[in-house]
């Protein structure tokens, strides 16, 4: 096909060799299937800030730290320069969070790197060698349902001890390969120390995807997964090795009023945002 504007200047750096198909066109980035020498990988094209529809930005960019005191200052006033900065830190957020994910042993696309607005990483296939389909595509056994929410619990649980929440965690952000499920899409990955809201989005997340995966094994609707992780990362006991149980019980006369109307007003939200997701599914 035709090579896209922006992957143009790759193809000239010797970057990618060739492109072959679109993947993707969502609301916040094009996705293409592009030849880097014997290998085919997938380049995320991100679309500009005034073209991106993603809600409620500026609640995953809080805590986010920049270094240079003149970039910060600038991304505060918003002046043209900032906004450019904050779209750079916006996109490059992505790659560094699947570095970092990666070493802690979430299943992530291997990233090679994100070039001009562009983030070349590794293509997710089935084992026809086809692309792999999303979580929302799949249907599967209640022992398998069972396994995959074990495994995806463990990585929310990995990122979590990582410092990270996902933040739009779903079944429209999970593909599913012959090794089970593998997380994408983390541009709005959120410092859990550093956002008030991380609670909330983690909640969220476990919420998401527990939701789905109790479809075919309706006892796991009843686990507590997110309180008790983010019980155990306040206290400061959470780490790679530990045994979830999925059992919460929440203290005698503890009633977090805030929180409790943080997370039905989040849920409200995911649930206008699902619902956007399906017709666009259904559109594709």
């Amino acid at each position: 096909m035709k090579p896209p504007k922006a992957l143009q200047p790759l193809i000239e750096d010797g970057i990618i060799d060739e492109v072959l198909y679109a993947l993707l066109s969502g609301k916040e980035a094009s996705v293409y299937a592009v030849r880097c020498g014997r290998q085919v990988r997938c380049a995320k094209v991100y679309k500009e800030a005034f073209r991106r529809s993603f809600k409620k930005a500026a609640q995953y960019q809080e805590g986010r730290k920049v270094r240079n005191s003149r970039r910060a200052r600038a991304m505060e006033k918003r002046s043209r320069f900032g906004r450019e900065q904050q779209e750079e830190a916006w996109q490059s957020a992505e790659v560094n969070a699947l570095y970092r994910l990666e070493r802690a042993g979430v299943r992530v696309p291997k990233p090679y790197g994100c070039f001009d607005g562009v983030l070349l990483m590794e293509m997710i296939v089935d084992a026809d060698g086809d692309v792999a389909s999303r979580l929302n595509d799949v249907t599967m056994s209640p022992e398998q349902a069972r396994e995959d929410h074990a495994l995806m619990m463990h990585y929310i649980q990995l990122m979590l001890c990582a410092g990270m929440v996902h933040g739009d965690l779903s079944e429209f952000n999970v593909l599913v390969d012959e090794y089970g499920p593998v997380i994408i899409d983390l541009p709005q990955a959120v410092d859990a120390a550093a956002n008030n809201n991380a609670r909330a989005m983690l909640a969220r997340d476990v919420d998401n995807i527990t939701t789905y995966y109790s479809q075919y094994a309706p006892e796991l609707a009843a686990t507590r997964y997110a309180d008790e992780m983010w019980d155990l990362y306040e206290d400061g006991e959470l780490t790679p090795e530990s045994e979830l149980s999925g059992e919460f019980t929440d203290a005698a006369g503890a009633a977090d009023v805030d929180g409790v109307m943080l997370a039905i007003k989040a849920a409200l939200e995911e649930e206008q945002e699902r619902q956007e997701r399906l017709r666009e599914a259904d559109d594709d």
